[in-house]
């Protein structure tokens, strides 16, 4: 794989660092702060300026789905539940239960919960769309607050509905 070009989107959840290659997206990941750069000009990958613009689409209500490829390096078992969080639909959420029977073993929910912390593609890999089997928020590597706006944006969009959580 080729090296990844990175550039920083101010999104209304803050601060996104978003890495592609040529062939592939390999990172969505939040910041509080950019990182500094050692060089001001660089290529950036037509996939990464299409990510950009995909995501303020999403921001925008005009996107529900993400057509970029992505490319994220993990287990077998971490790449399953991966694949199963892109089939979550826009504004609906699932418990880790859930995705972990949707893989194939209701004892993996821990498994599936760790799985679901190394996604390095937030958003696109949409794993805010999991919550706990109480329906509660629990667990998002970039705050809960974040989850819950990423939720309420969908259901807005979706359905009208301005927050459950």
């Amino acid at each position: 794989m080729t090296d990844s070009v990175s550039t920083y989107y101010h999104s209304p959840v803050g601060i996104l660092k978003i890495s592609a290659t040529e062939e592939f997206v390999t990172e969505v990941s939040f910041f509080d702060k950019i990182e500094k750069t050692e060089t001001r000009k660089k290529h950036f990958p037509p996939l990464l300026i299409q990510c950009i613009e995909q995501l303020i689409q999403y921001f925008n209500g005009e996107r529900r789905q993400f057509e970029l490829m992505i490319n994220q390096e993990g287990t077998a078992f971490q790449q399953d539940v991966w694949n199963e969080l892109m089939a979550i639909p826009f504004g609906k959420t699932i418990s880790y239960l859930e995705l972990a029977r949707r893989i194939g073993d209701i004892k993996a929910t821990r498994a599936v919960a760790n799985a679901n912390g190394r996604n390095n593609v937030a958003i696109i890999v949409p794993c805010h769309r999991v919550i706990g089997a109480n329906k509660e928020l629990v667990g998002y590597g970039g705050g809960l607050w974040r989850k819950k706006w990423l939720l309420d944006h969908e259901l807005k969009i979706a359905y009208g509905v301005q927050t459950l959580f």
